[in-house]
């Protein structure tokens, strides 16, 4: 039992750093009609720039840490004003594909920089002793993981309060329920889209950090990390915040459960799941829920009227 609970809060914990990466999803969704697949690339970014100013300029990692953070969020900024503007009023589906490049180009990029050897960021979450963890009882727990759950859980309630009490986290809700009306309401719906941008850019920087920081480093596969996010997005639903927290938290569970509770499933069925069947759990989980419910599980359901 003792170890079935580790094992829980692993995958909250990482469930949680998967939910920043599916925030910027949905925040970019919610505000432009738009999902942006140059997401797991940001998050990559981000760690590239952390890496960058920490390991080669010299500067002191938490310093680092920040400029990484808004670097990725300009840049995300800079994609809306400079690639996605000129796409305004074209169909979604060109746009999404116009993402893809993107995230392509930055990837490239960033891949020529990182070269074939993995990158260390810089930080300290493994000069503790026992390789960055510590233990309360029986528990054993990683400080960059338990890091990870904190942070997220700062930012969802930061989150929380820009888009119940700011200015533009409201003027961000009425572009996402109708971007006509908010207009009509004098909202300046490009400054929204850009806010968007700038955000999802920050959230895919912190994910990007709490993925690669550590001993887990920076490589040319980083990406696929924060792309393991998009099945919780579309588990929760493209259009729900709630959603894309409850998502990953579900996401990083079922992945934590089937890594370690894998080789007994095949002992006990006398199966072969595969090196990679805790990544594709996920995928099973969300083909079952969209088989229920298509939108997802807080996604809202569209009526066409014929």
């Amino acid at each position: 039992m003792t170890f079935f609970i580790q094992v829980f809060i692993e995958g909250i914990a990482l469930g949680a750093v998967y939910s920043l990466v599916a925030l910027g999803f949905v925040i970019i969704f919610k505000a432009t009609d738009v999902l942006s697949f140059a997401q797991p690339a940001l998050a990559a970014l981000g760690a590239g720039f952390i890496c960058y100013f920490a390991t080669e300029a010299g500067i002191n990692f938490w310093l680092s840490l920040l400029i990484g953070i808004f670097l990725t969020g300009a840049v995300g900024l800079l994609i809306e004003r400079t690639v996605l503007r000129q796409m305004v009023g074209e169909p979604v589906f060109s746009v999404a594909v116009i993402t893809i490049g993107v995230d392509i180009l930055i990837r490239t990029f960033l891949d020529d920089w990182i070269g074939d050897e993995p990158r260390f960021l810089g930080d300290s979450f493994t000069s503790y002793g026992n390789f960055g963890s510590f233990s309360i009882g029986e528990f054993n727990f990683k400080y960059l993981e338990m890091a990870g759950l904190f942070v997220a859980f700062i930012v969802i309630l930061l989150l929380n309060l820009f888009f119940k009490k700011s200015r533009y986290g409201l003027a961000m809700l009425a572009t996402s329920f109708d971007q006509e009306t908010a207009l009509a309401q004098g909202i300046n719906v490009g400054r929204v889209f850009g806010l968007a941008w700038f955000i999802g850019g920050l959230l895919a920087a912190i994910a990007g950090f709490v993925f690669t920081g550590g001993f887990n480093t920076l490589t040319q596969l980083s990406f696929v990390l924060a792309l393991r996010a998009l099945p919780a997005v579309v588990i929760g639903g493209l259009d729900s915040i709630p959603g894309a927290i409850i998502g990953s938290l579900i996401i990083g569970v079922t992945q934590s459960l089937a890594g370690y509770y894998q080789y007994s499933i095949e002992e006990y069925f006398d199966i072969n799941l595969g090196l990679g069947f805790s990544t594709v759990a996920p995928y099973i989980i969300m083909f079952f829920i969209l088989l229920v419910k298509p939108e997802g599980l807080f996604g809202t359901k569209e009526v066409e009227r014929v």
